[in-house]
């Protein structure tokens, strides 16, 4: 009987690239490996399988460097790269090796060769379930086996760890090797940085004994103890129970603060430990992530970026022309002059635009010209308005409900100059006495706040906003960057007959593309050339070209009516399966923008229950949903339909222990919170 044993590596981990190159005392990991492996007095050859793929080069040389065999193959079908090299070697059995177990002892790969020479086993290993060290891993299987799945293995679970067809199939005989102690806690695999760190000063340890043995390792366990605990936090096998998404995200989060760019992006904000994180494409409501399983968003679209769908066909067109137009130059753009042009046609109260790229940007630049007109630099505000430090210092002040109410709770004002302190105060919508006790009591230049967020104006609010904006010389700001275009051809403002000094517009208006705009009275607006507001990239073409195709669109597809009209089909199917299921729910925002909870003690609770039950049925969902145009008919019953099953299991589910058991996730975050 021949039996080899192939190691499969690249350079391509997702989580640690290049891992199997990294040195101790001047050896590469994959280098101690074959030769521990070598030592081997049951095997017949040792061989590394690897991919086919450029990145793979450098390792299929320090193979070859190191005199053994280095087979190349598919990148992501490794069950054909096993099957292939088994086939071109003749193998009558195969020992797989991964190539993140540096440690390998040689000797534990001959006592369960041994046990496979002796018996007439399929299958046998020491992971089913394991008792050896994470790095210790050992497959055995006969070539009839391996032949067996590659013929009939379809999963991609399947095709990427080479064995689960064989282990989940009871037409195969299988063995579990034990260990005489379960040390399955220790993890001497290098999977991550951390890992590479603990193998690396295991082995200068027992330097210049190369040969030491998991014994050895074991016999040291206490003088080892303070090493070997470095990396007892992660997850054994971890890498082939999460997904792509997941893996990436974890790798983010020690090269980016914060994982990501956006909060609301976060995966914690969804479904920690479980959310897929990234995607590879996306067209109309539906997303593909980076394993290639499909998902409908019917959650929030992008933040809000895409009433059109993602990638639409007319908007990407005009984007590409431009680009191949160039997209920058050392002159400006013809095009934000058509915007800027549009934009004031909608609403004829303004009279000049200043543009940005994000909501952020918009939101500064407008305070600063509204400072800069009203010669006052204190802010009475309501809503949400980005993460800039005018904003921020709210949570400097004395005696105030800060942002905690203002759609973020838990901001700290850490690297806000305190000398903004009691610049800048709340007030709650709808409560007209409190900002009018806010206007009495300071100095207030610029009231800024939402047109309307989850409740409608009660009691003529917005209209006496604007009356004691008037009566106190105040500049009036309208934050319509996430309303605008979802209600009405513009701002909605224009829905309520209330005009501000100024307004800000962005995410739907570029469908998917940056670009923000600051529109506003001409008097007001001109204070902008008495203080410094510029950007180099608020000078590319790609927004405003964007900007110019979506706004032609939603005029010629009046696009607000159709999403205000599939959000009222939306809240009336949540209304019936919440009675079906005996649920009580609220629903607040805009018919296009969509808010709901179950009423409950454990709200966060049941919101992440939904978001997992969902995104098992293939939809990503919480408790909002910024209807586009692209979620047909179709897209929404099936949404109901699904979700009306979620709402049956929650309603089955009387108690916290109930809810709990149903978990596979922690809870998702509502704030914002530090993350490791």
């Amino acid at each position: 009987m021949k039996i080899i044993a192939i190691i499969q590596a690249r350079l391509g981990s997702k989580r640690y690239p290049n891992k199997v190159l990294e040195k101790v005392n001047g050896n590469t990991l994959i280098s101690i490996l074959i030769n521990r492996l070598s030592d081997s007095t049951q095997l017949d050859k040792v061989v590394v399988a690897t991919t086919d793929s450029d990145k793979d080069d450098r390792l299929y040389e320090e193979v070859n460097n190191l005199g053994y065999k280095c087979y190349r193959g598919d990148e992501y079908n490794v069950l054909k790269r096993y099957f292939d090299v088994a086939v071109k070697e003749k193998a009558d059995a195969i020992v797989r090796i991964t190539g993140d177990c540096p440690l390998i002892d040689p000797s534990i790969v001959d006592e369960i060769i041994k046990k496979f020479r002796d018996n007439k086993f399929d299958y046998i290993s020491n992971i089913c379930p394991p008792t050896f060290p994470d790095g210790m891993d050992v497959e055995i299987f006969t070539y009839q086996s391996l032949e067996e799945s590659f013929l009939n293995a379809k999963t991609q679970d399947d095709l990427e760890h080479v064995t689960p067809y064989i282990i989940r199939n009871n037409k195969f005989s299988k063995y579990n090797y034990k260990a005489l102690e379960d040390n399955s806690d220790i993890r001497l695999t290098v999977d991550e940085k951390i890992d590479y760190d603990v193998v690396k000063k295991v082995i200068n340890y027992f330097h210049p004994n190369n040969k030491f043995s998991l014994q050895d390792i074991l016999d040291h366990r206490n003088q080892l103890s303070q090493i070997i605990n470095l990396n007892k936090s992660i997850t054994r096998n971890e890498g082939s129970t999460i997904g792509s998404g997941q893996k990436t995200y974890k790798k983010a989060k020690s090269l980016i603060p914060g994982g990501n760019m956006l909060l609301s992006k976060r995966p914690e904000m969804f479904l920690p430990e479980k959310w897929p994180a990234y995607y590879s494409s996306a067209k109309g409501c539906e997303i593909v992530d980076l394993d290639g399983n499909k998902y409908i968003d019917l959650c929030i679209m992008g933040i809000g970026t895409n009433i059109l769908g993602y990638s639409n066909d007319e908007v990407d067109e005009a984007v590409i022309s431009s680009i191949k137009k160039s997209n920058m130059s050392t002159f400006n753009c013809a095009e934000e002059v058509e915007l800027a042009e549009k934009l004031v046609e909608l609403h004829p109260w303004a009279q000049m635009v200043k543009f940005a790229r994000s909501g952020g940007e918009a939101n500064a630049v407008a305070i600063r010209i509204a400072r800069a007109a009203s010669g006052k630099e204190k802010v009475a505000f309501c809503g949400y308005h980005g993460w800039h430090d005018w904003y921020l210092s709210v949570n400097l002040n004395d005696n105030t409900g800060g942002l905690d109410t203002h759609l973020i709770p838990g901001l700290e004002p850490k690297g806000v100059p305190n000398n903004l302190k009691n610049t800048v105060f709340p007030f709650s919508y709808n409560n007209f006495s409190e900002l009018e006790a806010l206007v009495n009591q300071h100095d207030i230049g610029v009231i800024k706040m939402e047109v309307m967020r989850n409740e409608e104006p009660k009691d003529n609010f917005l209209q006496k906003v604007r009356k004691l904006a008037d009566d106190r010389s105040i500049v009036l700001i309208f934050d319509e960057c996430t309303s605008g275009f979802r209600k009405t051809f513009g701002g909605l403002h224009k829905f309520y007959d209330v005009n501000p000094d100024i307004a800000m517009f962005g995410k739907a208006m570029g469908n998917g593309f940056a670009i923000t705009s600051v529109i506003g009275k001409k008097d007001i607006m001109e204070s902008a050339q008495s203080t410094f507001i510029s950007s180099t990239f608020w000078t590319e073409r790609v927004g405003p070209t964007a900007g110019l195709k979506t706004l032609q669109i939603m005029e010629r597809d009046m696009t607000w009516e159709t999403i205000d009209k599939k959000g009222k089909k939306i809240i009336k199917y949540l209304n019936h399966i919440a009675s079906l299921n005996n649920l009580e729910i609220q629903i607040s925002g805009l018919n296009a923008l969509i808010n709901y909870n179950i009423s409950s003690e454990f709200p966060v609770l049941i919101q992440t229950l939904i978001t997992q039950e969902m995104l098992k049925r293939g939809f990503l969902a919480n408790n909002n949903i910024y209807v586009s145009v692209a979620h047909t008919d179709e897209y929404v019953d099936s949404y109901i339909e699904n979700l009306n099953e979620v709402f049956k299991l929650i309603s089955k589910s009387n108690t916290k222990k109930e809810l709990d058991s149903l978990l596979e996730s922690p809870l998702r975050h509502t704030g914002f919170n530090r993350i490791n």
